[in-house]
């Protein structure tokens, strides 16, 4: 039973570990598109995809582990490391609100932008009226 409970408690300590790189990753995509950085963004995204796969990986593994145990004991698990991993989840959902909100508001601003340029004719029209005729740009909003 004491293999079980440092392979848990190893594992607990993973699985914190990749919340905190994953939160990380999304503080650093985020700086990233604040500062217009492709680069860094297409790396910490990469990074995101990977932590999320050793997350996942982690998580078929514990349960795999507990199907296989018929009985498991919760006193063996470390309450701190338990709220700790809580602190560090709740961390990054909230991370991942404001990123998504972030690519959302992004997202609208690249089609607005998108719209604007296409719809934008490059051609040059006068003014009309009774004054003097003066050229001005013209765009399509």
């Amino acid at each position: 039973m004491g293999d079980v409970v440092q392979t848990r408690s190893d594992k607990a300590g993973v699985h914190l570990s990749l919340l905190r790189s994953l939160s990380g990753e999304l503080d650093k995509a985020m700086g990233a598109i604040a500062q217009n950085h492709l680069e860094e963004l297409e790396a910490s995204i990469a990074r995101q995809q990977e932590l999320s796969s050793e997350l996942s990986e982690l998580a078929d593994d514990v349960m795999a582990g507990a199907r296989a145990q018929t009985v498991v004991c919760s006193s063996y698990s470390d309450p701190n490391l338990a709220r700790e991993i809580r602190a560090a989840q709740e961390q990054l959902r909230l991370l991942n609100l404001r990123y998504s909100m972030l690519l959302e508001h992004s997202s609208r601003s690249v089609a607005l932008m998108a719209s604007l340029f296409s719809s934008c004719k490059g051609e040059y029209q006068e003014a009309s009226g009774p004054r003097l005729k003066h050229q001005t740009w013209s765009c399509q909003m």
